[in-house]
C-alpha cells in the first residue's frame, strides 16, 4: 500500500488553512473574512419565506430558478477554491522551481504539465514556471519565486531543495510540495514526495535484461550525469535487476556532465552515445534531463533498446521518438495523485509519500512497451518481489555504497 508519514503536531498551519474543507463544493464559505459576509447575506432571506408563503419558494427554484442558483456556486470555487489563497487576492496560483528545462520531454517536464492541467481543471491561474535553476542559485531563485503572486511551491527535484527548509518556514503562508525522491529530511513546513529508487530502477533492469534476451542482445550503456549519489544507486539496483535476468548481460555507465547536476549537456551525451554504441551496446538508458530526447532519437536511428527516464507516458506518446521501455518515476503522476490530497485534507506539509513498485497506487517502477503477456508476466515477478521486501537487505547495501552510510 501507499506509504504516508503523519505527524498531527506539524500539521497545524495547513489545517488552519484548510480546517473548513469537507468537499470542493463547500469550501469557500469556510475560507476568509470576505466570504463570511456571503453567508449572512444567504441566510436572512432564508428566514423572512419561512413566515410568508413556504410553498412558493420551494416552487420557484424547481422551475425558472433552477438553473441560476447552480451557477453561481459554480462560480464561486474560482475565487477561492481550495483555501489555499495564501495572498488573499481572489486566485490560487501554483509556482514551480525546475532544476531543467520546463520542455525537456522528461523528468521536469512531467511537473509542469501535470500542474498546469490541475490548474487549469480548477479554474485556477495560470503557472509560474522557473526553469534551469542551478544547485548554486537555487536559493535565490526559490526566495525570489516565493515573493511572487503564488500560492502553491513545487519544489521539482531534490537537488534545488537544499535551501527549501528555511525558505519554507520564512514563507509559511505557502503550502510547500518537494518531488524530493528519497531522503530528503522531514519538516513541518512542507509536503514530500519520496520513491523506492533502487526499486524502480531493479524494475528496469528486469525489463531491458528481458528484451536484450529476447532480441538476443547482451549490453546496455546508461548515460548519466556525474556520478552522483542517487545515479550510483539507481544504477547499482538497474545493475541488479538486469543480471537477475542473465547474469552474462553487461553494463556500463558514462558519465556525460560536468559535476554537478549537468543533465542536459546534449553534446557530451551524444558523444556518450556514440562511444557506448561503438563498444557493442544493444541498449541505451539515457538517465537525463535536457539531454535526454537528443540521445532517445539517435538511439531510433541506430535501433538500440531506448528507455525513458521519469516519464510515464513514453509507450504512447505521439510524436517522432519512441521508446521501448517506460522506467516510471514520473513527477507528474505524483503531481496528479497528491494534489486531490492536498484539496481534501488528507495530505499536509509535515507528510512523506512514499511511492513504489508493486503498491498502490501504480505510478512507480517499469514497463515494457508492447510486452507480450510473457514479458509481462516476467517483469510482473519482478514487481511482486520488490513489494515482498525480499531485496530490501541488498537495496540498503546499494544504498550504503552510494551515499557512503
Amino acid at each position: 500500500m501507499l506509504t504516508t508519514t503523519h505527524d498531527p503536531a506539524r500539521r497545524s498551519r495547513l489545517r488552519r488553512s484548510i480546517a473548513g474543507l469537507a468537499a470542493l463544493s463547500i469550501i469557500v464559505a469556510a475560507c476568509g473574512s470576505d466570504d463570511e459576509a456571503e453567508p449572512a447575506a444567504t441566510e436572512a432571506p432564508a428566514e423572512e419565506p419561512a413566515d410568508e408563503p413556504a410553498e412558493e419558494p420551494a416552487e420557484e427554484p424547481a422551475e425558472e430558478p433552477a438553473g441560476e442558483p447552480a451557477e453561481e456556486p459554480a462560480e464561486e470555487p474560482a475565487e477561492e477554491p481550495a483555501g489555499l489563497d495564501a495572498n488573499g487576492d481572489g486566485e490560487i496560483r501554483i509556482g514551480i522551481a525546475a532544476a531543467g528545462p520546463r520542455n525537456d520531454g522528461a523528468y521536469y517536464q512531467a511537473v509542469v504539465d501535470a500542474a498546469e492541467a490541475f490548474s487549469e481543471e480548477n479554474g485556477w491561474g495560470e503557472v509560474i514556471v522557473v526553469d534551469n535553476i542551478q544547485a548554486a542559485d537555487a536559493a535565490t531563485e526559490l526566495a525570489n519565486l516565493a515573493q511572487q503572486p503564488i500560492d502553491i511551491m513545487i519544489v521539482g527535484a531534490s537537488e534545488i531543495a537544499e535551501p527549501m527548509p528555511d525558505l519554507a518556514e520564512q514563507f509559511s503562508d505557502i503550502f510547500w510540495y518537494c518531488n524530493c525522491g528519497a531522503g530528503f529530511p522531514e519538516s513541518e513546513f512542507y509536503l514530500q514526495s519520496q520513491d523506492n529508487g533502487a526499486g524502480i530502477a531493479y524494475t528496469a533492469g528486469v525489463a531491458t535484461g528481458i528484451l536484450l534476451r529476447d532480441s538476443g542482445g547482451d549490453a546496455v550503456s546508461f548515460i548519466g550525469c556525474c556520478d552522483l549519489g542517487f545515479e550510483i544507486q539507481h544504477y547499482l539496483a538497474y545493475e541488479l535487476g538486469l543480471k537477475a535476468v542473465d547474469e552474462a548481460l553487461t553494463f556500463t555507465y558514462v558519465p556525460s556532465g560536468d559535476f554537478p547536476f549537468d543533465f542536459d549537456n546534449i553534446q557530451n551525451a551524444s558523444a556518450a552515445y556514440e562511444n557506448a554504441v561503438a563498444e557493442g551496446a544493444d541498449a541505451i538508458y539515457p538517465y537525463l534531463g535536457g539531454a535526454h530526447e537528443p540521445v532517445v532519437q539517435l538511439a531510433n536511428a541506430g535501433g538500440q533498446i531506448v528507455l525513458s527516464a521519469g516519464a510515464s507516458d513514453v509507450c504512447t506518446r505521439d510524436g517522432d521518438l519512441s521508446w521501448d521501455i517506460a522506467v516510471r518515476f514520473d513527477g507528474g503522476d505524483y503531481v496528479r495523485e497528491i494534489f486531490p490530497q492536498i484539496l481534501d485534507g488528507s495530505a499536509s506539509e509535515g507528510d512523506i509519500i512514499v511511492y513504489s513498485p508493486g503498491e498502490e497506487p501504480d505510478v512507480a517502477g517499469a514497463r515494457i512497451c508492447n510486452a507480450t503477456p510473457e514479458q509481462e508476466a516476467e517483469l510482473q515477478a519482478a514487481y511482486d518481489l520488490v513489494a515482498s521486501g525480499e531485496l530490501d537487505g541488498e537495496f540498503g547495501r546499494i544504498a550504503g555504497e552510494a551515499f557512503g552510510g
